[in-house]
């Protein structure tokens, strides 16, 4: 064999050597995880009731909930990795989380660089109001007062849907809108579902509860690009989950409903 020829098939070899080894660690972080018995979860910590930093200063709320459940299913141990709106799906492309889990909308754009499971529960926009009133239908809004942030998603869905003698109080940002509920400028407030998280877990004395929904914007579970193994794991457990009715009781702990009709 000619030196040409010996240094051709080696350059061969080295590329089909580094190729295979691409492919299989593009599809490794399951058997990672599973023989570490540990998977690295992304959470938020600042998005109540999806994640925030209980009295006892640990993680909790229904992405935390989420997490600790696929952990368990899996058989492994959870390690839990604060992160923020701007770096979770850095976190992934980086491998310094297995799985983010922190309220994760699916758009074109991220699907790019990561992949998704099914979804795992609703985030939306919805009426609230103190358990003791009595709200079934848009109908009964008629007569009532309800704070709503002018211009943003909820004013626009209440807006098609509310009655004519329903008393919509328009405020020009979250923080007045949920002002005057606290302060019972209005008896209902038409919010997102992590502004009233935060607003039930602050002003507990109110006993507002969910009402009436608006509109849902259901939330994924990010996995890194091409880690097929993993997200199809998590797809059976959370498809589990749902036939359990296991999805519904976390969502109706922390969201005041069930996960409901979610997409796959």
């Amino acid at each position: 064999m000619t030196p040409t020829k010996r240094a051709f098939l080696a350059c061969t070899v080295a590329l089909t050597t580094a190729f295979s080894l691409g492919h299989v660690h593009a599809q490794t972080a399951l058997d990672n995880v599973m023989k570490a018995k540990l998977i690295r979860i992304a959470i938020p910590t600042d998005f109540p009731p999806y994640g925030f930093v209980g009295i006892d200063l640990k993680p909790q709320g229904l992405d935390i909930d989420t997490a600790n459940y696929i952990g368990a299913k899996l058989g492994v141990k959870v390690e839990l990795v604060p992160v923020t709106s701007t770096n979770r799906i850095a976190y992934l492309q980086t491998k310094k989380a297995d799985l983010v889990i922190s309220t994760l909308g699916k758009n074109p754009e991220r699907e790019a660089v990561i992949d998704f499971t099914s979804a795992y529960s609703p985030f939306f926009q919805a009426v609230f109001a103190s358990k003791s009133m009595k709200v079934a239908s848009f109908a009964d809004l008629a007569g009532k007062s309800v704070a709503v942030t002018r211009g943003a998603i909820e004013d626009q869905e209440l807006s098609k849907v509310a009655p004519p003698t329903a008393d919509i109080k328009r405020f020009e940002d979250n923080n007045a809108t949920v002002s005057a509920f606290v302060s019972g400028q209005t008896q209902l407030i038409a919010t997102g579902a992590s502004v009233a998280g935060n607003m039930m877990t602050r002003n507990p004395q109110l006993g507002a509860e969910y009402k009436l929904l608006l509109k849902d914007s259901p939330n994924f579970i990010g996995v890194g690009k091409g880690e097929n193994a993993l997200r199809l794991k998590v797809n059976e457990i959370l498809a589990a989950a749902k036939k359990s009715g296991d999805l519904d009781t976390m969502a109706k702990k922390w969201l005041g409903r069930p996960a409901g009709n979610l997409p796959e």
